[in-house]
């Protein structure tokens, strides 16, 4: 049987960092319904100490959602725990998730601290939250170019502490899915309490590699994946939901892992954020994006209508996409061309078929899209002269 991963949507907290990306209350709690109905297993709503409207918005979702457990953002300060835990305390199953600095670079540079200050920062946090709230992530940050040792050590305390999820972010995108799985295997075997939290982990896409770099951390142990719909995030992005979603289903058999996820749901999520968010999905994006499963090659196009698994390894009905399209171009073929007219309902005889396919060819090379009204003036055209 397939061992479960859970998903942990931050559409609304990380994916609204997007430039741009703002979100009313009412666009939030739109999305978080569909998180909800898609069956995500956490909502991250927000960082509530950001501003008043994005805890109202935490909040409401707090109070209004069903389903998904909901979390939201702090510093390891106390007044941002305190801020977390008044918006989601009215969850059915609420969480505090704390973020602090692990690289040396995060804390000498940006915080001008020292480890040590770090790690006594860091424990002290997670106590405090753990007073307020049974489920405590501790995030951290930029753990992809931490000093392994380091980064062991301040697990294992924050994990003593209370923290019941430790989250291991590549928050700059960095590393590679080899070496991301490898820290994760790490983090196993050298952390003495690993077995008392569950490991999760936040990739991000400075070099496209945040959904390889997720699918490489739950092959090592992982169980929870922080992700975005349609990728989105700080600068290139966040891993994208559906994507790792799909690898891990597309791949179940030989890879053992599933989630909860109800993928026929995919492609309306995407569009409810690309929505509300004004983030267009690219046409070329996976699993969602408007090319997905269309077919311009002849050559593909004569394997598809001979059999689908020929080049889609992947149904789109299964994420909501539809059918398959066969998009008439240049490089399209015989079996293509007559494939579409038989759809509009037109069924030519071979040397009425020759001729139309001669006029097709002139116009494809004219154009950058077929339309129906134009193969229908094709058609027209062949048979008049006929």
């Amino acid at each position: 049987m397939a061992e479960k991963v859970a998903i942990f949507d931050t559409t609304l907290r990380d994916g609204e960092q997007s430039p741009g990306a703002s979100l009313r209350t009412d666009q939030k709690l739109e999305i978080a319904r569909q998180l909800a109905r898609l069956e995500v297993d956490v909502v991250e709503a927000g960082f509530p100490c950001s501003s008043p409207g994005d805890f109202e918005a935490v909040q409401a979702i707090a109070r209004q959602l069903e389903g998904p457990m909901v979390t939201a953002l702090a510093r390891a300060v106390r007044s941002d725990i305190d801020a977390v835990w008044d918006a989601v305390r009215d969850a059915g199953r609420p969480q505090i998730h704390i973020v602090l600095s692990v690289s040396d670079i995060h804390i000498e540079r940006k915080l001008r601290s020292t480890r040590l200050k770090v790690l006594e920062r860091g424990t002290e946090a997670v106590a405090y939250a753990r007073t307020l709230c049974d489920e405590v992530e501790y995030s951290p940050e930029d753990a992809g170019r931490a000093d392994p040792d380091y980064l062991y050590e301040t697990l294992e305390r924050v994990i003593d502490a209370g923290a019941t999820v430790v989250n291991i972010p590549d928050t700059t995108g960095y590393t590679l899915p080899g070496e991301f799985g490898a820290l994760i295997e790490n983090v196993r075997g050298h952390v003495r309490n690993i077995d008392r939290a569950v490991i999760s982990v936040h990739c991000h896409n400075d070099l496209g590699l945040a959904s390889a770099n997720s699918v490489a951390a739950v092959l090592s142990g992982a169980r929870r994946v922080e992700c975005t719909m349609n990728g989105i995030g700080e600068r290139a992005g966040n891993a994208s939901l559906e994507e790792v979603v799909m690898i891990l289903r597309t791949r179940e058999r030989s890879l053992g892992l599933t989630t909860g996820i109800r993928t026929p749901l995919l492609a309306e999520t995407s569009a409810l954020v690309a929505r509300h968010t004004g983030i267009a999905v690219q046409l070329n994006k996976a699993v969602v994006g408007g090319n997905a499963f269309a077919h311009a090659s002849g050559i593909h196009q004569d394997g598809v209508l001979k059999d689908r698994l020929t080049y889609e390894i992947m149904r789109p009905e299964d994420v909501g996409m539809g059918e398959s399209r066969i998009v008439l171009s240049p490089r399209s073929g015989r079996h293509a061309f007559r494939f579409r007219l038989a759809e509009l309902g037109y069924h030519l005889p071979d040397e009425a078929f020759a001729r139309a396919w001669e006029a097709f060819l002139r116009l494809a090379d004219s154009k950058k899209e077929i339309l129906d009204r134009d193969l229908e003036a094709v058609v027209e055209g062949v048979t008049v002269k006929a």
